[in-house]
């Protein structure tokens, strides 16, 4: 027995029947933590083995370099003489690179492309905007990127976009977006949007093109399907010869990137369009205990937008998933710590041990109490909450009007909006200072005075002084927190944030109510800044393990001994918005997004909510989040934290609640009592 059969040899059944499967349509529904990558790889190995085809015959597609290094070396292992083993393994904006470099002459470019990040894009998008005499303000580049990606993502180049005649603005950025792309054809420059895109656009127009291709790949093999968007799959489906030896491998319940983009009907259509579709599913898993997965199970059942599998596992029915209620969001993260200290810390390793939030403002309460009690923790796919940009932002302004003297903030408040202050005029007023002995402030007020400023810096930089003497002289008839609301108002920085319409300053708001919350926690400005710099100067980098605080889109593909899920109540999780926005498709993905939560646990699972939490500088009365009457009474510890009882409810067809008068408050006056549910101590 060669080292592939004896591989192939330790492959439960179904994970057997899927590698030994090569011809044809086949799609692997892989369960969380079913060894889907194992199988992958195998099948891949199996291919090159049985000599179906060579190694640079077969197109392997993964959505991370991570992940296609993985699966090199793992094919590398197994593979002897091949020292590039799979030439065409990669991501799908890997191996469009590769296609273009081979035949960009044929769109009209030449072979040495640039390739623009970011930055370049935003560079270009400002100069656009002001040639066409924008509104900078009005069309960030955020938001022109946030159109012209999702465009691309649809397949679409300026030529092809319809936009409804009410809509000026997006009128407008269509407009940039078509100046955009040909400054970037002057400049032999591609954007990662277009690697895709100028893909299919080659393969759709040249046919020769295309069919080299088709003939070379015997077999396509692509990884974490359920997150393709629509030209991913276009592109795809431009490569598939006529014998369909397409093999894709995902989990349609881990679909959780919408807002990327992706499309999960890709992944539950993908049967109906290759007709001869062979599917496997892999319901063993290999991480998680039973109670779990029990847990898991019961909860994404409730979505219909699905292939359907239940998880099972061959290991011990394991810990009771703790179901536990708290009176506020406070009181939460100190009940989670304190687990932590008198439980978790005396069983497992920190390191394994991880908070998924829904949003990432909620790990402020949670960094908070860990600083308090000195356990140590890292953000992972995130800043640490007083790290942040617009935290930092928002603390300087407060710093500046508690003391004129702090350099150091003022430069940061001069520069957040900006105001078109360069570093050359910074430059210049440090020196006045220095030689005069002033601080910046009265730098600024002294060089105004004498002239020394062209008109638009000296309006600009006076506007601000004044502002920031007003807001110091009206700082002690004011709470603190009512004053940051003022300023973020007055300065402008507010509405710079929600001019841009994306899901990065939608974040940076809720961190700044965030913000706002924490400040009701000191008694004056002069307190809530102390804490600040003591909790940014602290010596954060403890020796030894450190707790992992994350979201649950952030924690896709990682997996923890215990996993603690909190805030999860109606508005917060689901969130609201999603489902405004969205309705059903958002309340099923949202319900994923708990299932890829639960699923990260192999041991032990926490799931809590608390009764009321502080939003806008309110208090509101929190409902339980549906998904908590949708996961199994066996299986599941209630446990009663200072609470008596509270209410178990119904939904709508429209996912709405309708509560009695006497359960009614400001957020949530559309739900209604419909029983109780007692818990248990």
């Amino acid at each position: 027995m060669n080292n592939i059969d004896k591989i192939i040899e330790n492959l439960n059944k179904e994970q057997k029947d899927a590698v030994h499967s090569t011809e044809g349509p086949n799609l692997i529904v892989a369960g969380a933590g079913s060894g889907k990558t194992r199988v992958l790889t195998t099948r891949l190995i199996h291919i090159i083995n049985q000599k179906k085809a060579w190694p640079n015959q077969i197109l392997c597609v993964t959505f991370t370099n991570k992940a296609a290094k993985e699966m090199q070396n793992r094919v590398m292992q197994h593979i002897k003489g091949n020292s590039n083993a799979i030439s065409w393994l990669g991501t799908f904006h890997s191996i469009s690179v590769k296609f273009l470099r081979r035949h960009a002459e044929a769109l009209g470019y030449n072979s040495n492309f640039t390739i623009l990040d970011t930055d370049d894009q935003k560079k270009l998008l400002r100069n656009i905007v002001k040639g066409e005499d924008l509104d900078a303000k009005k069309f960030s580049p955020q938001l022109i990127l946030y159109h012209i990606d999702q465009w691309k993502n649809k397949g679409l180049l300026p030529k092809d976009v319809k936009i409804k005649k009410s809509s000026a603005i997006l009128k407008s950025i269509l407009k940039v977006y078509e100046i955009y792309q040909n400054k970037t054809k002057d400049l032999n420059a591609f954007d990662f949007g277009d690697l895709i895109l100028y893909c299919v656009k080659l393969f759709e127009e040249h046919s020769d093109i295309r069919e080299i291709y088709q003939k070379n790949f015997k077999y396509i093999l692509v990884d974490e399907f359920q997150d393709t968007n629509f030209i991913q799959n276009k592109w795809l489906n431009l490569l598939v010869n006529s014998d369909q030896n397409i093999c894709c491998v995902g989990d349609d319940d881990q679909s959780i990137y919408s807002w990327r983009g992706a499309e999960i009907k890709n992944f539950l259509t993908f049967d109906q369009i290759y007709k001869n579709c062979k599917v496997f599913k892999l319901e063993q898993n290999y991480r998680s205990t039973k109670n779990i997965l029990e847990t898991a199970s019961t909860l994404i059942s409730n979505n219909s937008n699905r292939v359907g599998k239940k998880l099972w596992s061959s290991a011990n029915e394991g810990e009771l998933v703790k179901l536990n209620c708290y009176k506020t969001g406070k009181e939460e993260a100190q009940g989670i710590s304190d687990i932590i200290e008198n439980k978790i810390k005396k069983k497992y390793s920190l390191n394994n041990v991880s908070i998924l939030v829904r949003a990432i403002y909620q790990t402020r309460e949670f960094e908070e109490r860990f600083l308090q009690v000195g356990i140590g923790y890292r953000v992972l796919g995130g800043i640490k909450f007083y790290e942040r940009s617009e935290i930092k932002d928002a603390v300087s302004y407060l710093r500046i009007i508690n003391q004129k003297y702090d350099d150091l903030a003022l430069e940061r408040v001069i520069g957040s909006p900006k105001r078109g202050i360069g570093e050359s005029t910074l430059n210049q007023i440090y020196t006045f200072g220095k030689k005069n002995k002033l601080c910046l402030e009265d730098s600024i007020l002294k060089m105004i005075e004498s002239g020394e400023f062209k008109p638009k810096v000296k309006n600009s930089l006076n506007h601000l002084i004044n502002m920031v003497q007003k807001w110091r002289k009206g700082s002690n008839k004011m709470k603190h927190f009512d004053l940051l609301k003022l300023v973020l108002d007055e300065s402008g920085y507010s509405s710079m944030l929600k001019n841009k319409k994306d899901l990065e300053n939608e974040n940076r708001l809720e961190n700044l109510k965030e913000l706002l919350r924490a400040m009701q926690d000191y008694d004056n400005l002069q307190s809530f800044l102390e804490h600040v710099a003591l909790a940014t100067s602290i010596d954060q980098e403890w020796e030894g393990a450190k707790i992992n605080l994350m979201t649950m889109h952030a924690a896709k593909g990682l997996e923890f001994d215990v996993v603690f899920l909190p805030g999860w109540e109606e508005g917060l999780f689901p969130h609201q918005k999603s489902l405004e926005e969205k309705g059903d498709f958002a309340l099923e993905e949202e319900r994923r997004l708990a299932y890829v939560g639960i699923t990260r646990a192999k041991k032990e699972a926490y799931i809590s909510f608390a009764m009321k939490r502080a939003y806008h500088g309110d208090w509101m009365d929190a409902l339980p989040s549906r998904f908590i009457n949708e996961i199994p009474e066996e299986g599941v510890e209630k446990n009663e934290i200072n609470i008596v009882e509270t209410a178990d409810f119904e939904f709508n067809q429209d996912n709405s609640i309708d509560f009695d008068e006497e359960f009614r408050s400001p957020g949530w006056d559309r739900y209604k009592k419909n029983k109780m549910l007692k818990w248990k101590k």
